[in-house]
């Protein structure tokens, strides 16, 4: 049996197609031939092996990232992960990322299942991209956390370093109320509010802190009374610093976030918000 010759010019088409190594390239297109489609299907089988193997690895690493459509009526945030740091910082794995995401904006996908069915390219679904870079990289990979923001006005912050993504609906569309909810999006990412406003946090939570208010101050000997006063103020307390319109603006310290918001205009507000981080 004859062993078909593989060109160097063939490895180096098949590597720039795949990203794959060269050893791994040449090895493929022996094994399939010199049959181009069967090397890539190669590739991908052995994608498909590694992360079988790596399924129970913790991919903790990788690059969050965010965008809007052209009209600011529509964003996504999403998290496509690795296991090391070393990864996560390589271009052509942030590239993969910046695809993606350009593919969500453009198909507006309703969940991380439909996200993952579309096609990516070169008659790869995203999922089957996903699997391939996971046998080129040799790490556990997938696309872990997908959100979707719609309304009015929406606009995403990306910190450096595509660690962490914000995202900001309002309720007012204009060049102004954009460059205010950039703003707002920049306090998430610094001050990573828990709700939106009081309405957002869960009933136990509040009881919670001010079961704790009131004991600290029975303990510091105040009476019954004043220690239901302190823990009501321990609970006022919380509330400012974890909802996102009653926060102080981090860049005016006399105004809350919403004060913020009506000073660029009296009727503007956020109606919901995200955060994503790796940390």
């Amino acid at each position: 049996m004859s062993v078909v010759k593989i060109s160097a010019k063939e490895v180096a088409e098949l590597r720039a197609k795949t990203g794959a190594g060269m050893m791994d390239c040449k090895k493929a297109l022996v094994e399939a031939e010199g049959d181009f489609q069967k090397a890539i299907e190669h590739l991908r089988k052995k994608g498909q092996k590694v992360a079988a193997n790596r399924g129970d690895r913790e991919a903790s690493e990788g690059v969050i990232i965010g965008g809007v459509n052209a009209g600011n009526t529509s964003g996504v945030i999403l998290a496509l992960n690795c296991e090391t740091d070393f990864v996560a910082k390589n271009a052509d794995f942030i590239a993969v990322a910046k695809k993606v995401l350009d593919i969500a904006l453009t198909n507006a996908p309703k969940d991380l299942e439909a996200l993952n069915a579309l096609e990516y390219g070169d008659g790869l679904t995203i999922a089957d991209k996903v699997l391939e870079q996971t046998g080129v990289i040799g790490e556990k990979v997938e696309v872990s956390n997908y959100n979707t923001l719609n309304g009015d006005a929406v606009v995403i912050y990306n910190h450096p370093g595509y660690r962490l993504s914000t995202g900001v609906v309002a309720n007012i569309n204009n060049e102004a109320t954009l460059e205010a909810g950039k703003e707002v999006a920049m306090q998430i990412a610094s001050n990573n509010p828990v709700a939106l406003d009081k309405s957002g946090i869960a009933p136990e939570v509040l009881a919670k802190e001010q079961e704790i208010g009131k004991d600290l101050a029975i303990k510091e000997g105040k009476p019954a009374e004043m220690a239901e006063k302190i823990s009501l103020g321990r609970v006022n307390k919380f509330i400012k610093e974890n909802t996102l319109l009653s926060q102080t603006y981090f860049s005016d310290s006399k105004k809350s976030v919403q004060e913020f918001l009506t000073s660029v205009d009296k009727d503007l507000t956020v109606t919901s918000f995200a955060r994503v981080s790796l940390d």
